[in-house]
């Protein structure tokens, strides 16, 4: 490891002062808040604890997870359930869609676990969910946070077809970590998802990665060169979190001037937009990846 790396870097004995967050408050999160309760509404933002869901609520963004809450991937790092799935629920476009009509929101993000137990990898449902948010909210913009559907162009034509205003998909990692962190997933098969993607004329392409399983400066500067290869426009970097002791432990707490250095390499190199701190996750300031 690098003498630059072991400078910009906290032992992981205990979380740091830069990773505290203060309790959301505000009118707008209150109100969204006492309609997600009211409606028993489902988010990602309450049920993953985002440290940033009083912030991003304030400015009216939410992320939804779709294809039910039971992965077929068992990734290191995630906190989502691995399992054989539930049947796909067909009305589930027109609730999340109603969701997001009941709460108001002004920019959405839709995620979902991996289906690589259906023929259509979930495409379909994706597709469905855009097109019941577009009718049902048509001022409503959209992201969606996508899984590699392994690579299956037809099933990424579903989602360049309906024409989300940005779609993302992270590498997570570094390409040596790839194999332990995520397991099912393939580095190069992520960057040519991205780079089809861009080449369907995706109005704008993201991805994201988190830091502090192991790797190294040098690592995480040539994962965001081979974002910039396959022409990503924004990207996300945040310190990975421990879901529970069964899950990858953190190796390290980055320094936010560690963070902001990855921050000013990344507009070097010509991302449009790049967030990069410890509480960043994917779907950070969504809202502005748009413009």
């Amino acid at each position: 490891m690098s003498t630059e790396t072991i400078t910009n870097v906290h032992p992981p004995k205990g979380k740091p002062k830069w990773l505290r967050v203060k309790l959301p408050t505000g009118k707008k999160y209150t109100q969204l808040r006492g309609l997600v309760d009211k409606y028993d509404l489902h988010t990602i933002c309450t049920s993953g604890s985002c440290p940033n869901m009083g912030e991003c609520w304030g400015e009216g963004t939410a992320t939804f997870m779709i294809l039910g809450n039971v992965c077929t991937r068992s990734c290191g790092f995630c906190g989502v359930k691995t399992g054989r799935p539930d049947t796909v629920d067909w009305a589930e476009p027109e609730k999340v869609a109603r969701s997001i009509k009941i709460m108001g929101i002004k920019h959405a993000v839709i995620t979902s676990v991996d289906r690589d137990d259906l023929k259509d990898m979930g495409s379909i449902i994706w597709a469905e969910t855009v097109k019941a948010i577009r009718r049902m909210n048509p001022e409503t913009t959209l992201e969606t946070l996508i899984p590699d559907f392994q690579g299956i162009e037809r099933h990424l034509d579903r989602i360049v077809a309906v024409g989300p205003e940005v779609v993302s998909h992270n590498m997570e990692t570094v390409k040596r970590l790839t194999r332990e962190v995520r397991i099912q997933a393939k580095y190069e098969r992520s960057l040519e998802v991205l780079r089809y993607l861009h080449d369907k004329g995706v109005n704008r392409t993201k991805s994201g990665i988190m830091l502090g399983l192991g790797e190294l400066e040098e690592e995480v500067i040539e994962t965001m060169k081979d974002l910039r290869n396959a022409n990503v426009d924004v990207v996300t970097i945040g310190q990975y979190l421990q879901p529970s002791k069964k899950h990858l432990p953190v190796k390290e707490f980055i320094l936010p001037e560690q963070f902001k250095k990855y921050e000013e390499i990344g507009l070097e190199m010509g991302f449009r937009h790049v967030e990069s701190g410890a509480l960043v996750r994917s779907s950070y300031k969504a809202h502005k990846h748009i413009n």
